[in-house]
């Protein structure tokens, strides 16, 4: 078996920490998010995650995110391809935007056996912990379909799930339909959501969100013990934290990272939403 160097490209949508981009050379490539008249890069330059969540409750009107166009991919493509056997692009689930549409054709450029381009039926690090895990495979194996099984088996084994404090940015963004039906105009309501076979789904509906926090706790349990675990925020870092210590239990503390959340999910469950990503040891098995 021929050892082969092996490159992962993502988007920005992944959520997945610096560190681990820099130590697998993991190139990622931004969503927009469209304000003021204009759109702007989810890269950390353009758009500054924290700034960018301290004023959402004011812009008007209402935030849209959008997919890259495919140049974009295909530049990204490109560059990459020049320092590798074969790339595997992971991206956003199909079902939650155009990222897919837009990798799919930008990879038309390349021979079919020089790349691999996978949904995630994920976001957030639903969709980064199958990259970085399918990225230590590669450098421990070279193999790509030992890579394509890793990937299958982490990606089954993970999942999302959102708490949110409000409504109104479901609302105000147009996809209340995420909060499944009987959730109707109650903005009081505090839903759980979980990303289930490529789509956001309602997990639980509660009156109060320490009640919703509890219910993440829950969540991440049930899949214990984990392999890895992240904890998402926009805001409240100390809620991140909070939901950390409540679960070391059951999370490696090296695995364990708390990350503030994309700007294509966090527009739409609002500044002050928590979530978990809990990926179960079941994988490795």
């Amino acid at each position: 078996m021929t050892f082969k160097k092996i490159r992962f490209i993502t988007d920005s949508t992944a959520d997945i920490p610096e560190s681990l981009l820099e130590k697998h050379q993991i190139t990622v490539v931004p969503v927009f998010v469209n304000y003021d008249g204009s759109s702007f890069a989810d890269d950390e330059k353009e758009l500054h995650r924290e700034a960018y969540y301290n004023k959402l409750q004011n812009i008007r009107p209402f935030p849209t995110t959008s997919a890259m166009p495919p140049s974009l991919c295909e530049k990204a493509i490109m560059q990459v391809a020049e320092e590798c056997d074969h790339i595997f692009i992971v991206t956003v689930s199909a079902k939650l935007s155009g990222v897919y549409n837009a990798f799919r054709l930008a990879a038309q450029k390349l021979p079919s056996d020089r790349y691999t381009l996978i949904d995630s039926l994920s976001t957030t690090t639903g969709l980064g912990w199958p990259v970085v895990i399918g990225a230590e495979t590669a450098e421990r194996t070279g193999d790509v379909q030992q890579v394509i099984d890793a990937i299958t088996r982490v990606r089954d084994a993970t999942r999302v799930y959102a708490a949110l404090g409000t409504l109104e940015f479901l609302h105000r963004s147009g996809r209340v339909g995420w909060a499944a039906a009987g959730i109707g105009t109650l903005l009081q309501i505090k839903p759980i959501l979980k990303v289930e076979d490529g789509e956001v789904k309602s997990l639980a509906k509660v009156r109060t969100f320490s009640r919703a926090v509890d219910e993440l706790i829950n969540a991440a349990h049930a899949h214990a013990p984990l392999d890895r675990l992240v904890v998402l925020y926009g805001i409240d870092i100390e809620g991140a934290y909070a939901i950390k210590e409540r679960l070391k239990d059951i999370a490696p503390p090296d695995q364990t990272f708390i990350v503030r959340i994309n700007p294509a999910i966090g527009t739409h469950i609002g500044p002050n939403g928590l979530g978990v990503v809990p990926v179960s040891a079941s994988w490795k098995s």
